[in-house]
C-alpha cells in the first residue's frame, strides 16, 4: 500500500527553541517510520526580511544539522534546503498570479511582522502563495502544522482548488496534521506567549543548542504563578501548566503523574527537576549535532536529499505550467 506523503519546514532563522522541537521536530521523527516525508529548511522565506548574509548561511546549515541530530533519517526521509530545488521560484510565482489581494491582506502573521514598520517588502506580502508552491509541489498529503498556520494551510487548499478547478486535475489538496499535547509551548517569562526564537530576552526560551547549566539556570528563573499548587489549569495558572507540559514532554510522564509526584510540594524542586528531564534528552542531540557538523559530510547529504526532491517537484511543475498553457521543451 503507497504511503501518505508529509511535508512540512522550517525557517533558519534564530535558534531553534525546544517549542520548535516539541511542536514540530519530534512529531517530524515520528512520521518518517509512517509516511513518504519531506522536510526542507525554508531558507527562502527566510529573506522575507533582512538578513545577514553570513549569519543565513550559518543557520541555515545549524538548522539542517538539527533535524539529523534529533533523529531524522535521511534514508527515511528526504530533508533539503528549499532554495536548492528551483520549482519552489517558479511554482511560487505562478500561485501569486492566481492569490487574491485581499487574502492575503487577511494573514495574521503579515499583520503581526509588519506592524510598526514603515516599509514592508512585497515578499513578505506574498510568501503564503510560496508556501502553497512548496506543499504543492510534492502531492502532499499531510501538512504538521501549529494553530499560527492555519490560515496559511487554508490559503494552499483554496489554491489547490482554484488551480484544479480552472486547469484541470493537478494538485492533491492537502490535509493539516493537528496535534493537541505540545502544540504551542509558551514563553518561560510570559505563560500568555509563545515561546520564539525571536524574543529579544534569551530567558524567555530553551534553546535546542543551549548548554546544561544555562537550561538549569533558565528553569530556576521561570515565571510561576501565585500559589504553590503545581495544577494544569491553563486559564488560571498559565505558566505552570506550560512547565507540566514541558515536563510531560521530555519526561514521558502524564500531566497527571506530575500533578500527583509533586502534590504537595513547592516550586523549587519541581523546576530543577524539569530542567535535568529536559538537559537529559537534549545532550545526546547536542553532542550528535556537534559529531554532523565536524563531519564535514552535511553538504553531501543536503545535495542528496535536494535531488530526490526535485526528482518530484520538477514532474509536479512540468505538470502544471502544461496545464496553464506555458510552452515546455
Amino acid at each position: 500500500m503507497k504511503k501518505k506523503r508529509v511535508l512540512s519546514g522550517i525557517q533558519p532563522s534564530g535558534l531553534m527553541t525546544i517549542g520548535n522541537y516539541i511542536g514540530a521536530i519530534r512529531q517530524f521523527v515520528d512520521m518518517q517510520h509512517e509516511y513518504d516525508s519531506y522536510f526542507m529548511v525554508v531558507d527562502m522565506h527566510a529573506i522575507t526580511v533582512p538578513q545577514d548574509p553570513e549569519k543565513l548561511r550559518e543557520q541555515t546549515e545549524s538548522l539542517a544539522a538539527v533535524y539529523l541530530a534529533c533523529g531524522i533519517d535521511p534514508e527515511k526521509a528526504t530533508l533539503f534546503l528549499q532554495s536548492q530545488v528551483p520549482a519552489h521560484a517558479m511554482l511560487g510565482w505562478m500561485m501569486t498570479t492566481l492569490t487574491y489581494m485581499g487574502e492575503l491582506e487577511r494573514m495574521t502573521q503579515f499583520k503581526d511582522k509588519s506592524a510598526g514598520k514603515e516599509s514592508i517588502g512585497t515578499g513578505l506580502f506574498v510568501y503564503p502563495s510560496l508556501m502553497a508552491a512548496d506543499i504543492l509541489l510534492y502531492d502532499s498529503d499531510l501538512v504538521p502544522v501549529g494553530d499560527d498556520q492555519t490560515q496559511h494551510l487554508e490559503l494552499t487548499r483554496d489554491l489547490a482548488n482554484r488551480f484544479n478547478g480552472r486547469f484541470g486535475d493537478t494538485f492533491v489538496v492537502p490535509e493539516g496534521h493537528y496535534t493537541e499535547v505540545g502544540a504551542r509551548i509558551m514563553s518561560l517569562l510570559d505563560g500568555t506567549k509563545k515561546m520564539s526564537k525571536s524574543d529579544p530576552n534569551p530567558g524567555a526560551f530553551i534553546s535546542l543548542l543551549d548548554e546544561p547549566d544555562v537550561i538549569r539556570k533558565k528553569f530556576s528563573r521561570a515565571t510561576t504563578d501565585s500559589g504553590r499548587e503545581i495544577v494544569f489549569d491553563r486559564a488560571n495558572k498559565p505558566e505552570v501548566s506550560n512547565l507540566l507540559e514541558i515536563y510531560s514532554v521530555f519526561s514521558g510522564k502524564t500531566i497527571k503523574e506530575l500533578e500527583k509526584q509533586y502534590e504537595g510540594q513547592g516550586y523549587g524542586a519541581f523546576k530543577k527537576e524539569l530542567a535535568e528531564a529536559v538537559v537529559e534528552v537534549l545532550e545526546p542531540i547536542q553532542t550528535r549535532y556537534r559529531d554532523i557538523r565536524a563531519s564535514g559530510e552535511l553538504q553531501t547529504m543536503l545535495k542528496r536529499g535536494a535531488e530526490k526532491a526535485s526528482a518530484v517537484a520538477d514532474a509536479t511543475l512540468r505538470r502544471a505550467m502544461e496545464r496553464m498553457g506555458f510552452v515546455l521543451p
